[in-house]
């Protein structure tokens, strides 16, 4: 009987911890299920996060529906969209890059001090001339000479090139961390802007009327609705610096105008080609081979150092180029503007679902992030938060994102 009993209480502790068993198996089959699919589709965490965002946001507070709002929300996406493809490139490479909003901020003054106030020194001809202060009896004699727009726009977005490079060049050169490097430079940058602005703005005025040509991307269109809904549902409007020129309306009056500037088709482009480069050109597989295992990309036969400052030149062209951007969208150039774009272009690349540890991301996704950051800043500044807590908000929204691309990493352990 002893051992009879013995031998039920065995089958039955032995049908309990199979049952465990299973139960634990079925969970970790449905977990390990929706983190595989989401490490396949990593666009469906933004896309959701997104969705939801707005829907919340809406509910807390009805004018986030609106017009208006929706203008707020593509300004902000505009130059944080611009940082942040800058920032999935190099992040891609399992690298980060802190100083992309110095190097904006860099480029936009060299843009405005090029275009609207100093001007460049050309040699004009021959005779005395001061070097470094000391008087020489003969030597070149130079004149400043306002640039064209043009010209300005390109020396401005050629300097974020050449402070990208350095930072390519200082990872592959000297060996060390990309995080080490791009913290020095961004010191570096910040003392830069500041010693080549002597601190001071260019103003709205001034840029208006000596070259107008960099605001040109905080024009653009906007729809508007009518308060009257029998004279017409929603028309066209040309907006610019001054009256906006309606179209297709007979009325001035509205119930708000939703804008968006030229600035956010650029964004689309520029995504729509980088998505094509990093999916379709042996340089973008390389980039995504060095993120993944840079000694096995370098093994079969990839120039490691090579692609690496290339990715680093063009993260800081972008640079540049949002830099006129940023003088449309804010209309004056000053060298302590867009102090929070690092965190938020970081902020928007790991929603997207790019991996901090390299090799995994999405172009689309780091759009879909600046639209997270940017309706996130939106809608709590529509309820009333505090700065403070926006930027609570903004380091919890970094934590989780951090803490999910890990859940997500271990898919493939």
């Amino acid at each position: 009987m002893r051992g009879g009993g013995l031998h039920d209480d065995r089958k039955d502790q032995h049908r309990g911890n199979t049952a465990v068993a299973s139960f634990e198996r079925d969970d970790k089959t449905i977990v390990h299920l929706l983190r595989n699919f989401l490490r396949r589709n990593p666009t469906m965490i933004p896309a959701l996060i997104l969705v939801l965002s707005v829907l919340i946001f809406g509910l807390i507070e009805s004018r986030f529906l609106g017009m208006g709002a929706l203008s707020t929300v593509m300004k902000q996406v505009t130059v944080t969209g611009f940082i942040a493809l800058a920032q999935t490139l190099i992040i891609l490479t399992a690298g980060i890059d802190l100083s992309v909003g110095a190097i904006l901020v860099v480029s936009s003054l060299v843009m405005g001090s090029t275009a609207v106030t100093a001007g460049v020194p050309l040699p004009t001809g021959f005779g005395p001339m001061d070097l470094f202060g000391l008087s020489l009896p003969f030597g070149l004699t130079f004149e400043r000479f306002i640039l064209p727009v043009p010209l300005a726009v390109a020396l401005g977005i050629f300097v974020g090139g050449v402070m990208g490079m350095l930072n390519g060049l200082l990872v592959v050169k000297a060996k060390l961390p990309p995080f080490i490097v791009t913290l020095g430079t961004l010191s570096i940058f910040e003392a830069l802007k500041l010693w080549y602005s002597a601190s001071e703005s260019v103003r709205n005025v001034d840029i208006v009327e000596k070259a107008p040509g960099l605001l040109w991307f905080g024009e653009g269109i906007a729809l508007a609705r009518a308060k009257d809904p029998a004279v017409i549902d929603s028309g066209l409007v040309i907006t610019g610096f001054g009256e906006p020129k309606i179209f297709f309306m007979d009325t001035t009056e509205f119930l708000g105008v939703a804008q968006l500037s030229w600035g956010v088709f650029m964004l689309i482009i520029l995504a729509a080609v980088l998505w094509y480069v990093l999916n379709h050109t042996a340089w973008g597989r390389h980039v995504h081979a060095i993120g993944d295992d840079p000694d096995a990309a370098m093994l079969s036969g990839i120039q490691v150092g090579r692609t690496l400052i290339s990715v680093y030149t063009v993260a800081g062209l972008i640079c540049g180029f949002a830099a006129w951007i940023a003088i449309g969208r804010v209309g004056s150039i000053s060298p302590i503007a867009f102090a929070d774009v690092n965190l938020a272009s970081i902020t928007a690349v790991v929603i997207g679902g790019t991996s901090l540890f390299g090799g995994r991301g999405s172009i689309i996704g780091s759009v879909l992030g600046a639209m997270i950051v940017g309706v996130f800043i939106t809608g709590l500044s529509l309820a009333g938060v505090d700065d403070y807590w926006q930027k609570f908000a903004a380091g919890c929204l970094v934590i989780i994102a951090v803490a999910l691309d890990q859940w997500l990493r271990r898919a493939s352990q």
